[in-house]
């Protein structure tokens, strides 16, 4: 039955999966199964001092990469479920302390850009991610603390030190909800989650505006990192 239904989506809208090009579904049974299920510390190299421990699932390449690029900007909803999978279990690694408070804070967009897709792809997936975490019994949030207060230029073809020139001081954490967020949750676990990390700057630059502000990530959690880092348990 399966591949009757592969074969009547291909007719009807042409699709095939972003990994092996196979007719029929965006991403096929064989290409999810084949996703990596367990973390890894990917430390960007030269690392942004004093970055939280990243986490990530893969390399950003393949069909991770056409899932991340088609969710975030080209409106291929189908694939965040899969994408917050990977996440989560990022997030899990990143946690650390079974049973602790986790507040999962998404990297904000670019001014605007949310506005232009009428959509926010980091805070859908975090989202998604608490909620499982919830429904698993865990104490768990999704906690958009951080806007973008000022525009920055496209970050491709930027070198990691370019990056963080471009993105230093250019988010903010707003009183109000840490406020809420300080009434709820005293002894939380603060988690930066954002989909790709590449130099480390943006993870970096979202540290320092929690950090500000006195909350202090534990850990970063990203869905893939570009190829540019090495796997390694130290930076």
């Amino acid at each position: 039955m399966t591949d009757v239904r592969d074969v009547v989506l291909d007719l009807v809208t042409g699709s095939a999966c972003v990994g092996c090009e196979a007719p029929g579904r965006m991403l096929c049974r064989a290409c999810r199964e084949g996703l990596p299920r367990r973390a890894r510390v990917a430390w960007p190299h030269p690392t942004p001092p004093g970055l939280a421990t990243p986490w990530v699932m893969t390399d950003y390449d393949g069909a991770v990469r056409a899932m991340i690029v088609g969710h975030k900007d080209r409106g291929q909803f189908a694939f965040r479920r899969t994408l917050a999978q990977l996440l989560l279990e990022s997030v899990r690694a990143a946690a650390g302390e079974p049973g602790a408070t986790l507040v999962l804070v998404p990297v904000p967009s670019r001014p605007g850009s949310s506005r232009r897709r009428g959509y926010d792809p980091m805070g859908t997936l975090t989202r998604i991610v608490a909620t499982r975490l919830r429904k698993e019994g865990h104490s768990a949030c999704a906690a958009p603390l951080l806007v973008s207060s000022r525009s920055v230029v496209d970050q491709a073809g930027l070198d990691a030190a370019q990056r963080a020139v471009n993105l230093a001081g250019s988010m903010t954490c707003p009183s109000p909800g840490l406020a809420r967020l300080a009434r709820r949750h005293t002894h939380a676990r603060v988690v930066v989650c954002d989909d790709v990390l590449t130099t480390g700057a943006t993870a970096a630059e979202a540290q320092r505006a929690l950090s500000a502000v006195g909350l202090v990530p534990v850990a970063i959690a990203a869905v893939a990192a570009t190829r540019r880092r090495s796997w390694s348990q130290t930076p």
